[in-house]
């Protein structure tokens, strides 16, 4: 049941947020593919919510490197995560571009630690 204080999102929305999306791959058209999707992400730097951009590049470090570069994304903000397997690596940067959050995750893999004798 719904409440009068209820917020019901509806697709509108997320227009800013395809806007953006537009915007970028229309002056960046040569950037490698990525995976992206309308996420509702945290604006950087604040406690608020609003929809943005999640984007995910697959094929190797040098697809991010394009992809921070062309969203002038400090590499100082660059945080890097590793699974628990320890091959399975990645990059994440969010920050505000057109006014909309910008999520940018870039994934690879590392060598496998050498095994150690005992």
């Amino acid at each position: 049941m719904t409440t009068s204080t209820e917020i019901r999102p509806v697709a509108a929305d997320q227009i800013n947020a395809a806007g953006v999306l537009l915007s970028l791959l229309s002056a960046h058209s040569t950037l490698p593919t990525a995976i992206v999707q309308l996420q509702y992400l945290r604006v950087p730097d604040t406690h608020d919510f609003t929809w943005g951009l999640d984007v995910e590049l697959h094929n190797g470090l040098d697809h991010f490197e394009q992809w921070r570069q062309a969203l002038g994304v400090d590499p100082r903000i660059i945080d890097h995560d590793t699974a628990v397997s320890g091959t399975l690596a990645w990059l994440t940067a969010t920050i505000t571009h057109g006014g909309v959050p910008v999520k940018l995750i870039g994934y690879y893999y590392q060598s496998e630690p050498a095994a150690t004798e005992a």
